[in-house]
C-alpha cells in the first residue's frame, strides 16, 4: 500500500463544538477594530474634530492630540488582551509584513509600565534590508520607515495565546520613496479625487468636497486537505500543482457551482466570517465555485484603501482557519492544471461624500448626462491605457489563469451592454432613435433617455465590464494584493477625468450651450474609443482575430506585459499625477520581473525533484514488475511450453516498452531542465524572463505531458503523490 493510499482512510471530518445560539453579527462587528466610534468614545471631542478634519481634508492633527489618541489606543487594545503592538505594512513582495513591539517601558529595576506614544504611533522603523526595492535602496542601507495610515481603522489580531494591535501603516525608504502597495492607492486616490471634483463643478456640484474610488474583490479559492497538502512538495514549494494526471470527473457536469456546500467546508466558512466580522471585514456571500473545490467569498463595496488592506487580511485568515479545519486553502491562480483556476474579480465604482456613485445612470436626464460624461471617461482610460491595466496584473500565476476560457483573454476590452451600446451608438451618430417603448433622444435640447440602475447583462467573458453602477476587473489573480491593479485604474481615470473637463470647458468658452458641448465631448470619445468596445465571447477565436484588425494588444507573458511601466509616456503619467516617481516605477518593473523569475525557478527545482525523487522510483518499481512477469512468461514458455497468444506478449512488450520511453523521456527533459537554468543564471533578469516564457515553461509542461501518462498507468500503490480525484473530491 502507498503512503498516499493510507493517508486516504485517515481523512475525516472534525468534530467541531456546536454552537447552539449564535450571536447577531450586529453585536460584535468591527469588535476588534479601532474604528472611529470606538475612537470617539476613548478621547476628547477637539482631538476627535482634528482627527476627522485630518482625514477629510489633510489637516495633519499636533502631536499633542497624537499622544491622546496613541494613549487610547494603547487602552483600548490592553483592555482587550493585547501585549504587542506592530505597524502592518505591504511591502513589493504584495504580502503582509510586521515587526512586534511590546506596550511595556521600563520605570526602574524589576518594574515597567504600559506606555505608548504619538511618535510611535506615527513613525516606525523596520530594517528594510530585505525587502524588494528593485534598486531604490542598496542592501547595506537597510533604514525604512513606517507611517501612520489614519485611514483604516487599527485592529487587533487573534492567536491561541495572544492578541497584537495593527496599525495599517505604509512603507518608505530612507529617502521617502515608497517601498509597499499602500502609498501608490492612497496617492492615486487623491489624484482620482482632484480630477472628480473638478469635473462635478462644471456639472454644478458645488457642495462635494470629496469624491473616492470603491471597491468591492471577490476572494476565489481552493481547498484540499492538510494531509494530501504535505504529500505534495509542489503545493508546499509552488502552490499549484507541477504534476498531476486529470480525474476522470472534474467540472464537466458542473454540479459543483452554486451547489450545495458541504459540512465540512461549511464549518470553515462560518468560522471565517466570524473573524471576519470581529475585523470589519463586511463578507455578504460564500458559494460554491465551478470547479471541484473550489469557492468565493465575496464582500461589500468599501473605500479602495480599506478594501484592500481588508482583502489581505481576509486572505490571511482564510489560510489561518483552513489550517484549524485539517485543511489547506490555496489562493494560487492555477492550482490545478485542467480545470477552472481562481480570480479575483475586483468591482470598482466611484463615489462622493453626499453618499452619490458616480457610475449610476440616475433617473434623470441630468444625471444620464453626467454618468455618460464619466463613462466617457472610463472608455477613454481603458482606451489609451488598456496596457497598463494588463501589467497591472502580470504575474507568474495568473500566466496559467488568463485566457484559459474560464478568465477573460491577454486583450483588454470594455463591455457595456446593449442598452449603454445603443445610446453611445447615437450620440455617435447624432441621430434620434428609440431605447425603449417611451425613451427618445432629442440632441437638440440635450435631453436623454432615462434607463434603469441595472442597464446591462454580464458578460463572464469581458476583463472590464459595466455590471450596474460599477466595472468589474475579472483579471486580477487570487493571489494579489489589490492595490497596484486599483492604483493604476484610478490614475488613469483620473487622467481621462481630466480631458474630459478640459474639452468641456473649451465648448463653453466656444460659447456652446452646456449640455450640447458634454454631449460634443462625449461623442467625439465614443468615436475615437469604439475598437474598445466588444460585447460578444471573449474566449473565441474570432474575437482574437477581430482584436488584432483593431490594433488591440494581446500580450500572454509576464515580462512583456511589465516592460510599459518603462515607457516615457507612461512615466510622465504617474510622475504627473505624483503617483509613482520614475525610480519607483522603475523599481517596481525590476521587482516584478525578479519575482517572476524567482517564481519559475522554484517551480522547475521542484519539479526535478519531486520528478526524480517520486515519479522515475515509482515508475521504476512499475517497470520492475513489468519486467519480471515478461521475463517468467517467457522463461514458462520455453521451460514448461506455456501457451501464451502471440498478441498478449506482444501487448505486454510494448506496453513494457512504452513504461521505459516514458521513463527516459521524463528524465531526458528533465536534464534539459536543469540546464536550461545553468543557462539562464549568465544572463540579465530581463532575457531570464523571456528565456522562461518561452523555454522552460514549454519544458516543464512536456515533462508534465510524459509525468500524468506514467500517472495512469503505474501500479496505484506505487505511486505515492496524492491524485487529482482524490485532492479534489475531499470527503
Amino acid at each position: 500500500m502507498s503512503i498516499r493510499q493510507k493517508v486516504l482512510f485517515k481523512i475525516k471530518s472534525l468534530e467541531l463544538d456546536k454552537v447552539e445560539a449564535p450571536k447577531k453579527v450586529s453585536t460584535y462587528f468591527g469588535q476588534n477594530t479601532f474604528s472611529m466610534e470606538a475612537m470617539e468614545k476613548h478621547i476628547s471631542k477637539g482631538t476627535f474634530e482634528a482627527f476627522q478634519t485630518w482625514i477629510s481634508e489633510g489637516k495633519t492633527i499636533s502631536l499633542v492630540q497624537a499622544n491622546e489618541i496613541a494613549d487610547a489606543m494603547k487602552d483600548w487594545a490592553i483592555a482587550k488582551g493585547a501585549t504587542y503592538y506592530t505597524h502592518w505594512f505591504q511591502p513589493m513582495t504584495g504580502l503582509t509584513a510586521e515587526k512586534h513591539d511590546s506596550f511595556i517601558s521600563i520605570t526602574g529595576p524589576g518594574k515597567v509600565i504600559e506606555k505608548f506614544s504619538g511618535n510611535k504611533l506615527i513613525q516606525g522603523e523596520p530594517d528594510a534590508s530585505s525587502f524588494p526595492s528593485g534598486g531604490i535602496r542598496a542592501t547595506f542601507e537597510a533604514r525604512g520607515y513606517t507611517a501612520w495610515d489614519p485611514s483604516s481603522p487599527a485592529f487587533i489580531v487573534e492567536s491561541k495565546l495572544g492578541k497584537t494591535l495593527c496599525i495599517p501603516t505604509i512603507f518608505i525608504s530612507y529617502h521617502g520613496e515608497a517601498l509597499d502597495k499602500k502609498l501608490p492607492l492612497l496617492r492615486s486616490d487623491e489624484a482620482l479625487n482632484k480630477a472628480a471634483i473638478g469635473l462635478l463643478k462644471l456639472f454644478g456640484h458645488k457642495n462635494v468636497t470629496k469624491v473616492f474610488s470603491t471597491c468591492g474583490a471577490e476572494q476565489e479559492y481552493f481547498l484540499i486537505d492538510k494531509n494530501y497538502y504535505n504529500l505534495r512538495q509542489d503545493l508546499i514549494m509552488t502552490g499549484r500543482t507541477l504534476i498531476g494526471a486529470p480525474s476522470p470527473k472534474g467540472q464537466q457536469l458542473e454540479d459543483q457551482y452554486f451547489g450545495t456546500i458541504k459540512e465540512r467546508v461549511i464549518n470553515f466558512m462560518f468560522e471565517v466570517a466570524e473573524e471576519a466580522y470581529k475585523l470589519g471585514i463586511p463578507v455578504m456571500t460564500r458559494h460554491n465555485e465551478v470547479a471541484p473545490h473550489q469557492y468565493e467569498f465575496a464582500p461589500v463595496f468599501e473605500e479602495s484603501n480599506i478594501a484592500a488592506d481588508h482583502n489581505q487580511l481576509l486572505m490571511e485568515l482564510m489560510k489561518k482557519v483552513a489550517l484549524k479545519h485539517g485543511m489547506v486553502c490555496l489562493l494560487h491562480e492555477k492550482p490545478f492544471a485542467g480545470i477552472n483556476g481562481s480570480g479575483k474579480h475586483l468591482n470598482w465604482s466611484l463615489a462622493d461624500n453626499q453618499g452619490n456613485n458616480l457610475l449610476n445612470p440616475g433617473q434623470t436626464p441630468e444625471d444620464n448626462l453626467q454618468f455618460l460624461a464619466v463613462l466617457a471617461a472610463v472608455l477613454r482610460a481603458v482606451y489609451l491605457h488598456g496596457d497598463l491595466l494588463r501589467a497591472s496584473v502580470a504575474l507568474a500565476g495568473n500566466e496559467h489563469r488568463l485566457g484559459a476560457n474560464e478568465a477573460p483573454p491577454a486583450i483588454i476590452s470594455v463591455f457595456l451592454g446593449e442598452q449603454l451600446n445603443s445610446i453611445l451608438d447615437m450620440i455617435e451618430k447624432g441621430v434620434k432613435s428609440k431605447v425603449s417603448k417611451s425613451d427618445i433622444m432629442d440632441f437638440g435640447i440635450g435631453r436623454l433617455p432615462t434607463f434603469s440602475k441595472d442597464s446591462t447583462d454580464r458578460n463572464r467573458t469581458s476583463p472590464f465590464a459595466f455590471t450596474g453602477a460599477k466595472f468589474e476587473f475579472r483579471a486580477v489573480g487570487s493571489s494579489q494584493n489589490i492595490s497596484t491593479p486599483i492604483a493604476i485604474i484610478n490614475t488613469i481615470i483620473a487622467e481621462s477625468l481630466d480631458y474630459v473637463a478640459e474639452q468641456i470647458k473649451k465648448t463653453a468658452a466656444a460659447g456652446k450651450d452646456f449640455n450640447a458641448g458634454v454631449l460634443q465631448v462625449i461623442s467625439k470619445i465614443v468615436k475615437e474609443t469604439k475598437d474598445i468596445r466588444f460585447e460578444g465571447n471573449n474566449y473565441s477565436q474570432e474575437w482574437v482575430k477581430e482584436a488584432k484588425k483593431r490594433g488591440l494588444p494581446n500580450i500572454a507573458s509576464t515580462y512583456e506585459s511589465l516592460e510599459v511601466l518603462t515607457k516615457k509616456e507612461n512615466i510622465a503619467l504617474f510622475e504627473k499625477y505624483k503617483v509613482f516617481s520614475k525610480e519607483e516605477l522603475i523599481a517596481r518593473y525590476h521587482i516584478w520581473i525578479h519575482m517572476y523569475n524567482l517564481t519559475l525557478e522554484i517551480e522547475a527545482n521542484t519539479l526535478n525533484e519531486m520528478v526524480n525523487a517520486s515519479v522515475v522510483p515509482a515508475g521504476y518499481k512499475y517497470e520492475s514488475l513489468l519486467a519480471g512477469t515478461l521475463d517468467g512468461l517467457s522463461k514458462l514458455q520455453k521451460s514448461a511450453g506455456l501457451k501464451i497468444d502471440a498478441a498478449a506478449l506482444k501487448d505486454k512488450k510494448e506496453h513494457l516498452s512504452d513504461i521505459v520511453s516514458k521513463i527516459y523521456y521524463v528524465r531526458r527533459n528533465a536534464k534539459e531542465m536543469i540546464s536550461l537554468l545553468e543557462k539562464a543564471g549568465k544572463v540579465s533578469n530581463e532575457k531570464r524572463a523571456e528565456l522562461y516564457f518561452k523555454e522552460l515553461k514549454p519544458l516543464m509542461e512536456h515533462i508534465r505531458r510524459h509525468v500524468d501518462a506514467l500517472e495512469c498507468v503505474v501500479s496505484d500503490d506505487a505511486w505515492d503523490l496524492p491524485k487529482y480525484r482524490e485532492m479534489l473530491f475531499i470527503k
